[in-house]
């Protein structure tokens, strides 16, 4: 797939004079609206442990679904939370900052928009997370550390992250343990937080329809006496029976769903296309389906072909055979 990807970026920029295709220009969004991906944590919740619900909903570098969703009866207590990219150390990592406070939630949001875009940042990080830690009601969690997700090497990747706590840890609260990363990294990422007097929070990067399978058990009944007992030290964390399920079944699993259609999708985005937004060099954002109309690339439409074709219940069988064996916890 990588190969032929390339094919049509060569030929990009042989139509360009040279231009490469900047793929840090698209995005895709996930195939549930917020209210449904709410709902959807707070059934399992409720559901399956038969217990009451505190849900944080975040997105990458926005707090535009927490921000419509208050709008609404059923929505009105739900915390106002982000994760947040920081580049850093030449590569970048992701903070959940959770329950900012309603008042200065588009300040805080602008000051880290400020500081994503802007390079030779890093002196500004720790008094912007000192503004943050300075509110009681919020919980700054240092999200997945150990995931080189840009991919520049594991050694660099450990040397920003050392460069990051003795800059920044004493503002973080928790390191989190994340629903869709494997075992072999949750279990480090617990050695590394006890070692350094962090307790461990969940966390998800649940984008598909699947329930988060990392959660928090607490005492607490109100969001706020949640961050009290994080900040005060106190986490216990459970996962749910799906996190046993093999991690590359889950990452499979999570694409088809990510690449479905929905045609009762609330914000009217029916088709994966419809989700997948492309900034041009004139500054206009349009989704893949505009841009391609009825010329959907035969790359495409033949990877997305595969992907479905694991829907069907006897290949289905197969590829949960052959990818689904359960890793120990």
């Amino acid at each position: 797939m990588g190969h032929l990807i390339e094919r049509h970026a060569s030929r990009y920029r042989e139509k360009n004079a040279g231009r490469h295709l900047d793929f840090t220009r698209a995005w895709w969004t996930p195939p549930l609206a917020p209210a449904p991906a709410f709902e959807l944590e707070r059934g399992q919740i409720e559901q399956e442990l038969d217990r009451a619900a505190l849900v944080s909903l975040t997105d990458h570098d926005s707090i535009a679904a927490p921000m419509q969703l208050r709008v609404l009866q059923p929505y009105r207590r739900l915390p106002i939370s982000v994760e947040w990219t920081i580049p850093y150390g030449g590569t970048f990592f992701h903070l959940g900052i959770h329950q900012m406070p309603a008042a200065v939630a588009s300040d805080w949001m602008r000051a880290m928009d400020a500081f994503t875009a802007k390079s030779g940042a890093e002196a500004e990080l720790p008094d912007l997370l000192a503004w943050f830690h300075a509110s009681p009601q919020t919980l700054i969690v240092l999200n997945h550390p150990l995931w080189d997700e840009k991919g520049v090497g594991l050694e660099k990747h450990w040397f920003a992250l050392g460069r990051l706590l003795g800059n920044c840890g004493r503002f973080f609260h928790a390191f989190e343990l994340n629903g869709l990363r494997p075992w072999s990294e949750n279990r480090r990422v617990t050695d590394l937080a006890h070692g350094l007097g962090f307790p461990v929070i969940s966390g998800g990067d649940r984008h598909g329809r699947e329930p988060n399978a990392c959660l928090n058990l607490t005492n607490a009944t109100t969001f706020d006496q949640f961050v009290d007992e994080v900040r005060d030290g106190q986490s216990q964390v459970l996962f749910m029976p799906q996190y046993q399920q093999g991690h590359t079944y889950r990452i499979l699993r999570n694409i088809a769903d990510v690449l479905s259609d929905d045609p009762e999708h609330a914000l009217g985005w029916r088709t994966w296309s419809d989700r997948v937004f492309y900034e041009a060099l004139d500054g206009q954002v349009r989704s893949v389906r505009d841009l391609w109309g009825a010329r959907e690339p035969w790359v495409i439409r033949g990877f997305i072909g595969g992907v479905n074709l694991t829907r069907h219940p006897q290949v289905h069988r197969v590829v949960k055979r052959v990818w689904g064996s359960p890793q120990t916890v």
